[in-house]
């Protein structure tokens, strides 16, 4: 990887859903480190915008870098590499394996990047205690409460240490409270472990808790400020 401050950079973006102009020439830059919420109607392109910066969708037109380095043209087996090493997520659902326990879930990306299921399993239910979760780590996800499991959550996309983590709508499931708890450990853990994060949400309170906000719509970045946010 290159010394370049941005942790990403997207350049012209466009993608298109057969006649439906999801992204229409996006431009944006996110320096390493930083918190940056992405919001706007739905509709208004901002999953996608997230889902092409992290590789699960390959833009119509324009380039990516991490890094500085151009990671849009991959093949499909390259980028799942990088999302591997590179990149943590975190959804709305969390998007836990039903039938594994925390620790197992948590350790699945170290496994997945051939790391010895021991040393993985290690490393998981270190980032459980972490969080405080080492109560659960033999629990499956259908025995935990939603706040706990977006927790697992936030500690499986922190464990391969990954340069950017991903959060698309992560307390959209969540009621307020658990939601605040949820952003304010994601926003912890990642300033701590030196991650960048993005954060796709409709919900100002969440957005807050980042120090950037793109707003975007029809497909446009419609403003760009600092927020100035707990983080």
């Amino acid at each position: 990887m290159s010394t370049d401050n941005r942790a990403l950079t997207g350049r012209a973006l466009v993608k298109n859903f057969g006649n439906v102009h999801a992204l229409a020439g996006v431009d944006i830059d996110i320096p390493s480190g930083q918190a940056l919420a992405i919001m706007g109607p739905s509709g208004s392109g901002k999953s996608t915008l997230l889902h092409c910066l992290s590789g699960i969708l390959t833009p119509t037109s324009g380039e990516i870098c991490l890094g500085g380095k151009n990671v849009s043209g991959l093949p499909d087996k390259s980028r799942s590499r990088l999302r591997l090493k590179h990149f943590g997520f975190v959804f709305q659902d969390g998007q836990l394996v039903p039938e594994l326990p925390a620790n197992e879930n948590v350790a699945l990306p170290l496994m997945l990047s051939d790391a010895p299921r021991r040393t993985a399993i290690s490393a998981a239910d270190d980032w459980l205690r972490r969080l405080g979760l080492e109560d659960e780590a033999n629990r499956r996800p259908g025995e935990m409460s939603g706040g706990q499991a977006q927790r697992v959550a936030i500690a499986r996309a922190l464990a391969a240490s990954p340069a950017v983590v991903f959060a698309d709508e992560p307390t959209g499931a969540l009621d307020q409270a658990t939601g605040h708890e949820v952003m304010q450990l994601l926003t912890t853990t990642c300033r701590m472990s030196g991650a960048t994060l993005v954060v796709v949400t409709h919900d100002p309170q969440v957005a807050a808790w980042c120090e950037r906000l793109v707003e975007i719509r029809d497909g446009r970045i419609h403003a760009d400020s600092k927020t100035g946010g707990a983080r």
